[in-house]
């Protein structure tokens, strides 16, 4: 049996060749088709659900401290808004309010079948202009489906109007629109950059819970460091529907544009730098005219994203930590953080759990986000269980078959290759899944999954997941996880 088994191993080096020999196949070809969309529905108090676009079944979960702030509609029957009113504002932010109340925007995504709200956000007029800045996540179903979706804006004063796209930076979670009228000149957006003291004084604005337009207080807390893209600290509320409203100073200079919240936090808050906003801004001086389809732009960004992402993830080696008698690969850093857990199953048998998942996803819809990796693993023994029993618990929680079982429109279906491979020191099985992405061309979603062949109680299982890269990129993270296992030498 063994000499058998031996027979399928290949080497590590042979490991990188097969996973270069492998092509982007046929049925994992994006085929820029007309792919009908998810029914429409308002976004609530989204976090990021899973580690990338179409996460399959058990990977592993998200944090929720970086996923974009929710711009829903008024709850559904049935439903109830959880989230706590904004505080009684001072006296100086009553000033500001009223100052500023006239360039300020609620901004609504709209079926045009129908004209029927989708999700609304919030928007300001810049200067004297007739643009407005916002975030990426409010207009993201006009950007992405032009076809289906529309926009308008109201202001503070009940007046409405049709709103153009301009341009977007999905990366920083921005946009420029334009509107039909133009600003009042209050909101003051500085061409050179907004020095911020810590514990400074701050005022966010934008029309909350879509109960009406609203100014929360807070100060500045220095800068988000696990985050892939610098978000400055808000210490204050910003509830779902402010999410593109500006974060102002006293004076009225914008230092940051709103954009997310903790939800496991006490008025812990995310603004997106201005100095972002001010190159957006460059950008659409610029051109002549609005991308007529914003779908490869976005894919261009997101393209960009990853192989920065990659290369930062694989600057270093992989660390190697241990779990029993095996070595396995990790990656700890500000935008990845590691957690683990021990569970034993009273006296028949134990595992050992580790999971490190990258802080951050970039958001690409309510119901896509990518650019993320995760790795976990687990380490299952039994001192007791005779080695046949072993086996199909070991087996039963492989989960190689649920892999891309899920129905995804926005990915192809995966194409899976299953290998016995063999380390510097560790056989291991070995079934790597790609998938396409519809809409952008040359992005994939790489799963893969190991499990050691060499105990009869006790087994290493373990998966790679990553989000939104291009073949050769993860190809690259692939090889590199995969050849990393090894042998601690302990028992």
């Amino acid at each position: 049996m063994k000499r058998a088994v031996l027979a399928f191993l290949l080497t590590c080096t042979a490991i990188g060749a097969a996973l270069e020999a492998m092509s982007p196949p046929a049925a994992a070809q994006p085929q820029g088709q007309n792919l009908a969309q998810p029914s429409p529905q308002a976004t609530r108090n989204t976090a990021a659900a899973g580690v990338g676009a179409g996460a399959d079944v058990g990977a592993p979960q998200m944090p929720v401290d970086t996923a974009p702030a929710a711009t829903p509609n008024a709850p559904l029957p049935g439903e109830s808004e959880t989230q706590d009113a904004l505080p009684e504002p001072s006296s100086a932010a009553q000033d500001l309010y009223e100052s500023a109340r006239g360039d300020l925007l609620q901004i609504r995504m709209l079926l045009k079948n129908g004209r029927t709200q989708s999700t609304v956000g919030s928007g300001f007029l810049v200067g004297t202009s007739n643009l407005a800045l916002t975030n990426y996540h409010v207009v993201s179903q006009m950007a992405l489906d032009p076809a289906i979706y529309t926009a308008e804006y109201i202001d503070t004063d009940g007046n409405t109007g049709p709103v153009e796209l301009m341009a977007v930076d999905v990366l920083h979670d921005l946009a420029v629109v334009r509107i039909n009228r133009n600003g009042s000149g209050y909101f003051k957006v500085p061409e050179q950059p907004v020095r911020l003291r810590q514990g400074q004084r701050l005022y966010s604005l934008g029309n909350p819970l879509d109960l009406g337009f609203a100014i929360s207080e807070g100060a500045y807390n220095g800068v988000l460091t696990r985050s892939f893209y610098d978000r400055l600290i808000f210490s204050g509320p910003i509830n779902s529907g402010m999410s593109g409203g500006p974060s102002v100073t006293a004076s009225g200079t914008v230092a940051g544009i709103n954009v997310s919240r903790r939800r496991d936090g006490e008025s812990v808050s995310f603004l997106v730098p201005v100095k972002h906003a001010q190159e957006l801004l460059r950008k659409v001086a610029e051109q002549a005219a609005p991308p007529g389809d914003f779908n490869p732009l976005i894919g261009k960004q997101l393209l960009a994203h990853q192989a920065s992402m990659v290369d930062k993830l694989l600057e270093e080696p992989l660390t190697l930590k241990g779990m029993g008698q095996y070595l396995v690969p990790v990656r700890e850093s500000g935008e990845v953080r590691c957690w683990g857990r021990s569970n034993a199953r009273g006296a028949v048998y134990s595992t050992d759990a580790m999971s490190c998942v990258m802080q951050s996803a970039v958001f690409v819809s309510d119901v896509q986000q990518t650019g993320n990796v995760a790795m976990t693993h687990q380490y299952i023994r039994s001192g007791t269980m005779d080695p046949m029993r072993f086996a199909t618990l070991a087996s039963d929680t492989f989960q190689v078959n649920n892999l891309g079982s899920t129905g995804d429109p926005r990915l192809t279906k995966p194409f899976c290759t299953e290998r016995f491979v063999h380390t510097r020191s560790l056989p291991m099985r070995a079934v790597t899944c790609v998938r396409a992405y519809r809409k952008f061309e040359g992005l994939y979603n790489f799963t893969l999954l190991t499990a050691s062949t060499d105990a009869s109680q006790s087994s290493l299982q373990s998966r790679l997941d990553v989000s939104g890269v291009s073949y050769e990129n993860g190809l690259r993270v692939t090889r590199a996880y995969l050849g990393a296992f090894g042998r601690s030498g302990r028992r």
